[in-house]
C-alpha cells in the first residue's frame, strides 16, 4: 500500500511538473498568432481538454466492451471514473473556448455545428450516469451502462469530425489549410503537442485515483449492506 501511495505521489508530481511547463511553453515559447493575437493562447489548453475529453469517453467505451466480455466490476468502476473525468475536460473545453470566442467572434457562444455537437455529446454522457442511479442491481447498473457507453460512443467522432464535414466558423489545427485554419508555425506544434501529453499524463493519475474512490466507495457499501444483514438475521433469530 506505501509503495502504491508513493508511485501515486510520484505520478501526481511529475504531472503538476508536465503543466507547469506547459504553462511556461504557452507564455513565453510559443509566439503570438498574427490574426489573433494573445487570445489564441488560450487555445493550447482548449484543444488539450477537448482532446482528453474525447479520449476519456474512448477509454470508458473500451472498458465498457471489456466488461461485457469478463463481467469484471473493476472494469465498470474504470469506464464511470472515465467518463466524469471525461466530463470535466469538456466543461474545461466549453470553458476556455467561451474565452476565447467572446473578442474574436463577439460572443460567448453559438451554435455553431463543433459546439452543438459537443454539447449533444456532453448530455449524452450526464444522461450516463442519470442511468445508473435508476438501477440498484450493481450488475444490472454496469451491464446497462455498459451498453449505453458502446452506443453513446458515436457522439465522439461526430464531434470530432463536425469541423471538418459540417460548414462551421471553428478553427481547425491539423490538415490541408482552409477558412478555418489558424496559422501555426512549428513553435506552436510543439506547444500544444507538449500541452495535450501533459493534460494526458494528468488524465492517467485522475483516472487511477478516481477509480480507487469509486472501489473503495463500492467495498464499503458492501460492507455495511452486510453489515445490516447480519444484524438483521441476529434479530428475526432472537
Amino acid at each position: 500500500m506505501l509503495s502504491w501511495n508513493k508511485n501515486i505521489r510520484l505520478l501526481a508530481v511529475f504531472s503538476a511538473l508536465l503543466i507547469l511547463i506547459a504553462f511556461g511553453l504557452v507564455l513565453y515559447y510559443a509566439p503570438v498568432e498574427q490574426n489573433m493575437g494573445l487570445v489564441q493562447k488560450v487555445f493550447y489548453f482548449h484543444v488539450s481538454a477537448a482532446w482528453l475529453g474525447m479520449l476519456a469517453f474512448l477509454v470508458a467505451a473500451v472498458c465498457a466492451v471489456l466488461y461485457l466480455r469478463k463481467a469484471d466490476l473493476v472494469l465498470d468502476a474504470y469506464a464511470a471514473a472515465s467518463v466524469e473525468i471525461g466530463l470535466l475536460f469538456t466543461a474545461i473545453a466549453n470553458f476556455t473556448g467561451m474565452i476565447w470566442a467572446r473578442p474574436v467572434w463577439n460572443t460567448w457562444w453559438t451554435w455553431d455545428p463543433r459546439l452543438t455537437t459537443m454539447t449533444i455529446m456532453a448530455f449524452t454522457y450526464i444522461a450516463y450516469f442519470l442511468l445508473r442511479r435508476g438501477l440498484d442491481d450493481p450488475l444490472k447498473k454496469a451491464r446497462f451502462g455498459a451498453i449505453y457507453l458502446i452506443i453513446g460512443f458515436a457522439t465522439v467522432p461526430l464531434t470530432f469530425f463536425s469541423a471538418r464535414l459540417l460548414r462551421t466558423i471553428h478553427p481547425t489545427f491539423f490538415g490541408s489549410a482552409g477558412a478555418g485554419e489558424m496559422a501555426m508555425t512549428p513553435a506552436m506544434y510543439q506547444t500544444m503537442g507538449f500541452s495535450i501529453f501533459a493534460f494526458s499524463v494528468l488524465f492517467v493519475l485522475l483516472l487511477i485515483v478516481r477509480t480507487r474512490l469509486r472501489l473503495s466507495a463500492q467495498w464499503l457499501e458492501e460492507q455495511e449492506a452486510f453489515q445490516q444483514e447480519e444484524e438483521f438475521g441476529e434479530v428475526t433469530s432472537g
